[in-house]
């Protein structure tokens, strides 16, 4: 697949050109958590460089690269955290584990104690204000919702996909801080479908041979580059805008827009075996995805990002350009069911028509049946 065109190598580099350096500014003392990978890294470097920043504290398990930043090494899960937030204005947290590999109880466990610390800490240390991060997942993807939903629509999502039971518990973290500790602001980020460097159902979609489309759904796909997220978290550590808000590119792109700009073509089948099918493979192991990950696919969920067009912010990016950095990102994978394949096995299943490049169950079945064997 060909390299992105100039406009979209451009955009790339539009929000990371200031990165780096130090920043002697005069504004909030902001802590990062998770500051040493992914979102949290690169805030960090963006909010070091910032003129606007007066200190930026990192917190995680393990040292970032950011040198201008003062480093903390601990689990956010530690009460301890209290005390390295002493004199802390802002604290984004970011330090969430979203990995479709690891154990969901073990998932869930990580990511409401470490908001629940987290939140409980900086009303204790006199933080004023936390940052929280989910995603657009929490609406729900239902086929009634309107194109765009508002900001303050209702969160009807269900805890049948990846992680966002963990999202919704952690919006309710949210939402009862302040009045449990009077003082204490919360603004909840929530981006579209996140591209840059991640690993999600969603974007293992495009990792596919065929793209699936459930027969008789609606397909709408909105993105959200990392780089326009941190610039959001920016503005949101700087309390350019608050409350509940949602992040991402203008617009939206249909279904057959995707398939054209992509040069994927779809594969269709009625909603029954597609759901069925994808919960069997997951109930006994072979794929990391529930079924419920399939109605972010099938259903709308793009939103409107009026708060912060308000407070001034544009995306940098559009949705055919994250679109095109995806594919290229995802370049050379394979992905059958949300499970990752060698590039042999793809080449088999994509052979075998539609049913088979989406469930790849027989040869996916005999290999766990001669593993259990051994």
């Amino acid at each position: 697949m060909s390299s992105p065109d100039p406009q979209v190598r451009a955009a790339r580099n539009r929000s990371t050109s200031t990165l780096g350096g130090g920043s002697a500014g005069r504004g909030p003392v902001v802590a990062v958590t998770g500051a040493a990978s992914g979102v949290g890294d690169l805030l960090t470097r963006r909010l070091a460089a910032s003129e606007e920043i007066k200190q930026v504290v990192a917190i995680d398990e393990r040292r970032g690269e950011v040198s201008d930043a003062q480093w903390h090494i601990l689990d956010v899960r530690d009460p301890a955290i209290a005390e390295k937030l002493r004199g802390v204005d802002v604290v984004v947290h970011l330090a969430l584990d979203l990995d479709l590999e690891t154990d969901a109880a073990t998932r869930t466990a990580y990511n409401v104690r470490g908001t629940q610390t987290v939140l409980t800490a900086s009303a204790a240390a006199g933080v004023h204000r936390v940052v929280l991060c989910t995603s657009a997942m929490v609406y729900g993807a239902l086929p009634e919702n309107d194109i765009p939903l508002s900001e303050d629509a209702e969160l009807r999502a269900t805890a049948e996909a990846t992680g966002v039971g963990d999202l919704l518990e952690i919006e309710r973290l949210g939402r009862r801080a302040p009045r449990a500790h009077p003082g204490l602001n919360v603004t909840v980020v929530r981006p579209a479908v996140l591209v840059g460097g991640t690993d999600t159902a969603l974007t293992r979609y495009f990792e596919s041979p065929r793209l699936l489309v459930v027969t008789g759904s609606r397909p709408t796909w909105q993105f959200c580059h990392v780089e326009d997220l941190v610039s959001a978290l920016e503005y949101a550590a700087l309390e350019k805008v608050e409350g509940e808000l949602a992040v991402g590119c203008d617009g939206w792109l249909e279904q057959e827009e995707v398939e054209e700009l992509s040069s994927i073509r779809r594969m269709e089948l009625p909603s029954a075996v597609a759901l069925g099918a994808a919960a069997r493979l997951h109930r006994i192991g072979l794929t990391p995805s529930p079924a419920g990950d399939l109605a972010y696919t099938m259903h709308p969920w793009v939103v409107s990002v009026s708060r912060l067009h308000d407070a001034g912010w544009r995306p940098q990016w559009t949705n055919e350009e994250v679109l095109a950095a995806l594919l290229e990102e995802v370049e050379g994978r394979h992905t059958v069911a949300g499970r990752r394949l060698g590039r042999k096995d793809a080449t088999a299943a994509g052979a075998a028509g539609a049913t088979v490049a989406l469930l790849g169950t027989a040869a996916l079945v005999r290999r766990a049946r001669k593993a259990r064997r051994r």
